[in-house]
This record gives structure tokens, C-alpha cells and sequence, in this order.
């Protein structure tokens, strides 16, 4: 099979375990969100965000998203089904308050554009080792992992390295500045 179908296979693998948990994320914000109110928003407006716990907290997702190269896949799955989940509840609580749009926008959208990708590709490269592996098991391959797969690996995971690092730099100087502006 090509890189590129092999990808795109992996690419759909793992925006459908994502969107599950994005999708149990909302179910579950809108079932227990009552008491949510626009107060609770301009106190995380206030929130001093500080780069370089941002940019270890999301460099942990993307190296837990990579180690399903290791883990079979595993650690992959659960973090895109945490993270999917995350997203949901963030993004359905949004929907509690008057203006759902300006919120996410001011909120996720200009960190986000960098973040949930980098998030993607580092799980394709999650998944990318044990396809190949499993490949192999079926008589597919003659190697189970070949110098071509281990590079495709890397490619991925510096590419999503590089996406974190822009996101956590949006996500500490640009997106309160935008949030401020929009919410205020």
C-alpha cells in the first residue's frame, strides 16, 4: 500500500476516535451544565497563561500521542478519546452562554488552529508503527518496520512538535489578547 493511502487510512482512524470522544464530550457538558454562567468565563480570562507550562503540557499530549508507536496504539487511543472529550466539553459549554461563536472563536480558535492538528498528525504517528507491524503479521510486508516507516515517523512527529510550539506561543500571547478583545 502507498504512504500516502496508508495515511489517509490512518488520518481517518484517528479523526473518528477523536470525534468520538468530542462527540461524548458535548453529550456530556450539555447533560451537566446548569449552572454554567458567563462569570466563569471572564475569570479564566484572567488566568495568567505562562509558555512553558503550556507548551509541557501539550508537548506531553503529542509525546503520549507518539508512544502508541511503543504501546500498540494504546496510549494513542485513550489520549485521543481524553482529548476528543476535552474539546467536546469545552466547546459545548460554550453553547451555554448567549454568543457560542464570539467564545470560540476567542477561546480555541486561534490556539486551536495549530493545537488540534499538531494533536492529529502526532497520533497518526501513533498509530503509524503498530499498522505497520500488524502489516507484517499479515504477510503484507517482508520487514516490520522498514528505514522508509521509522523516517515517515519522525517527519510526523516533528512536524506536530513544531505545530505545539506555535500553538502554546498563540495560546499564551495572542489568544488572551484576542479573547480580551472579543469578550470585553
Amino acid at each position: 500500500m502507498r504512504t500516502e493511502s496508508k495515511l489517509s487510512l490512518l488520518l481517518i482512524l484517528t479523526i473518528s476516535i477523536f470525534l468520538t470522544g468530542f462527540i461524548s464530550g458535548i453529550t456530556f457538558i450539555n447533560d451537566f451544565s446548569k449552572n454554567y454562567n458567563g462569570e466563569e468565563i471572564n475569570q479564566k480570562l484572567n488566568i495568567k497563561f505562562n509558555f512553558p507550562t503550556i507548551l509541557l503540557n501539550n508537548l506531553k499530549v503529542i509525546f503520549l500521542m507518539l508512544a502508541g508507536s511503543i504501546t500498540f496504539g494504546f496510549s494513542t487511543f485513550i489520549n485521543l478519546i481524553f482529548n476528543g472529550f476535552n474539546v467536546g466539553v469545552l466547546i459545548g459549554s460554550t453553547f451555554q452562554t448567549n454568543e457560542p461563536l464570539k467564545l470560540i472563536t476567542a477561546l480555541i480558535l486561534p490556539h486551536g488552529i495549530f493545537e488540534i492538528p499538531a494533536m492529529l498528525i502526532s497520533a497518526v504517528a501513533g498509530f503509524k508503527i503498530p499498522y505497520e507491524v500488524i502489516q507484517y503479521l499479515r504477510d503484507k510486508k517482508e520487514k516490520p518496520i522498514t528505514e522508509e516507516d521509522i523516517k515517515g515517523f519522525l517527519k510526523l512527529a516533528l512536524i506536530s512538535i513544531i505545530l505545539i510550539i506555535i500553538a502554546a506561543f498563540v495560546e499564551v500571547y495572542i489568544t488572551p489578547k484576542i479573547a480580551n478583545y472579543l469578550l470585553t
